[in-house]
């Protein structure tokens, strides 16, 4: 992943007042925490609403839940009885692999 893609996902993670760590649950509730707070239906007559900050909030939240459904894991136990159902070190090449942030060696086949 590129410098300016980490940059839009660390925004987003500000948007949405997260952590540095987040599970797809705890994004769910900060969108809609935020979006019940900012939503131009909930402000009261005397408040103007902003609705530039609601496009912002989904803007957020659909950039970490595509950043997030890049993620896979097995569903299913793995023919060889072991409990780890992947090598530690193939998860990491999974995920971070193709990055030219992380410096790799060749996968082992």
């Amino acid at each position: 992943m590129n410098r300016k893609k980490w940059q839009a996902i660390e925004k987003a993670r500000h948007t949405l007042l997260l952590g540095e760590a987040a599970t797809l649950a705890e994004i769910k509730r900060a969108y809609h925490r935020l979006c019940k707070r900012y939503h131009p239906d909930r402000i009261s007559a005397g408040d103007d609403p902003d609705e530039a900050q609601m496009y912002r909030l989904t803007a957020a939240y659909e950039l970490l839940m595509e950043y997030c459904a890049e993620y896979r894991f097995p569903l299913q136990a793995p023919d060889d009885g072991s409990a780890d159902p992947y090598d530690p070190e193939d998860w990491w090449m999974d995920r971070f692999g193709e990055s030219s942030m992380w410096k790799h060696k060749p996968r082992k086949k």
